[in-house]
């Protein structure tokens, strides 16, 4: 049986569409962060891409603990924003402009975290109503000024969300009302807090290496 030419060609991208859906995600090359082996890590105010001015401090007040949590020594944040805000640079933009030599020297930590907000808060289409938050890092070496590891998590209030029943009139009031209830509530920030979690716990798979202090695997 001979198909028709067209029928050839959508077969042929279908496959590849399956194919590209079951590839697995390349392994992140640690052979930098494992040389510099950090103990110690100095965070910047995360840069906001998105509409929320809220996105940055928002995020930047949950990393700390999935950091200390998966074993590393975090500057306190608050402090080094205090800094930075002594020294006339008063948005993250202007942070991000500091050489890698000037933060070792007035940090001394052994690396830096920097942080983009790319999606932040919430959104109405029509017969849903989501908040999510996503959040990309990239952490580097202050003594060398080498990239040790980069990485990107989204989390959306979406995930957790189950229409019900009631037809299209249902879903279009449940949408709203979860709408009133997210800008109200201000959900952004709690799950900013998954988001951030996601980022920068511990993972063997891709994620953040575990730091010195890191518990044992069996101790968890």
């Amino acid at each position: 049986m001979t198909f028709p030419h067209s029928f050839r060609t959508l077969a042929a991208l279908v496959l590849v569409v399956l194919l590209a859906g079951c590839a697995t995600q390349q392994p992140y090359d640690y052979s930098a962060f494992k040389e510099s082996n950090p103990a110690s890590i100095l965070v910047l105010p995360p840069v906001n891409k998105s509409p929320d001015v809220k996105a940055s401090y928002s995020v930047y007040s949950h990393i700390t603990l999935p950091l200390s949590e998966a074993g590393y020594y975090v500057l306190p944040v608050a402090v080094v924003d205090e800094t930075f805000k002594q020294n006339g640079l008063m948005n993250a933009e202007e942070i991000r402009d500091v050489s890698p030599n000037k933060l070792y020297e007035i940090f001394a930590a052994d690396t830096v975290l920097y942080i983009d907000v790319t999606e932040y808060g919430s959104s109405y289409k029509i017969i849903s109503s989501e908040v999510a938050v996503t959040a990309t890092a990239t952490l580097v070496d202050l003594r060398s000024g080498k990239e040790l590891w980069k990485g990107v998590a989204r989390a959306s209030s979406a995930e957790q969300q189950q229409n019900s029943g009631g037809g299209l009139a249902g879903i279009l009031v449940t949408a709203l009302v979860n709408q009133v209830i997210n800008t109200l509530s201000d959900r952004g920030h709690e799950i900013a807090g998954i988001a951030s979690q996601r980022l920068l716990t511990s993972n063997p798979v891709n994620g953040i290496l575990p730091g010195p202090r890191a518990r044992p695997i069996s101790a968890r």
